[in-house]
């Protein structure tokens, strides 16, 4: 004789116990900071998922448009060239480079800073680059006129590490760059560093460039003098 009772089962309930709802996410685990962290708390990795490229160069960083990358030394840091530096067109690089001066975070700083003097240090260097100086020097000015000072002395290296290449082609550009290195003559940290800057600049361009530092900057004394 059958029982009107009927058993229902387990499966289902026990399924329900050990299927976690899909409207109840497990809670996200806080990601622990690495020791590198401390030391250099403007990393950022430019391949992370969640990251957001700030600028241009970091966006082309990401995709592996510079052909350089930076490697990590016990000591100090070093670029790594995926071909050799003589081998690779200027136009773009070049100006991306420079672009990365106005970066703030690592290793878009040392990249950009490495790579453009590095460039600039290959043979035929200047045959190069004098005829990207119409678009160098608005980028270059960028970086001499942004608040950070970090990014101002990297823009400052790279303009004379820039005349030491081209020389006097510079001189016809070079008015447009003195205003901003005027303005920060009235901080004493940096007057020594752009008197030395200035002199350097004497020094590749010749004895016109004094008329144009004086045109801007009255006060410049000569190295000639």
């Amino acid at each position: 004789m059958s029982s009107g009772i009927q058993i229902k089962p387990k499966t289902a309930i026990q399924k329900s116990k050990t299927s976690p709802l899909p409207c109840s996410p497990e809670p996200a685990t806080k990601p622990q900071p690495k020791p590198s962290d401390k030391l250099n708390p403007k990393t950022i990795d430019p391949f992370g998922a969640h990251s957001r490229p700030p600028s241009a160069f970091a966006a082309i960083y990401a995709k592996g448009g510079i052909p350089c990358r930076l490697v990590h030394g016990s000591v100090k840091h070093r670029l790594q060239w995926e071909c050799l530096p003589e081998t690779v067109p200027f136009d773009p690089l070049l100006v991306t480079l420079a672009e990365g001066l106005r970066e703030t975070k690592h290793p878009y700083t040392f990249v950009s800073k490495e790579g453009f003097k590095e460039l600039l240090m290959v043979e035929g260097a200047a045959e190069k680059a004098i005829p990207l100086l119409p678009r160098l020097v608005p980028v270059l000015k960028a970086a001499l006129a942004h608040l950070d000072d970090e990014v101002f002395g990297r823009g400052l290296d790279a303009l004379v590490q820039l005349s030491a290449v081209v020389g006097p082609s510079l001189n016809d550009h070079l008015k447009h760059l003195l205003t901003n290195l005027s303005r920060r003559l009235m901080d004493k940290k940096f007057r020594e560093k752009i008197t030395v800057a200035l002199q350097k600049l004497e020094q590749y361009g010749g004895k016109a460039t004094v008329a144009i530092i004086k045109s801007k900057i009255p006060t410049y004394c000569s190295i000639s003098s």
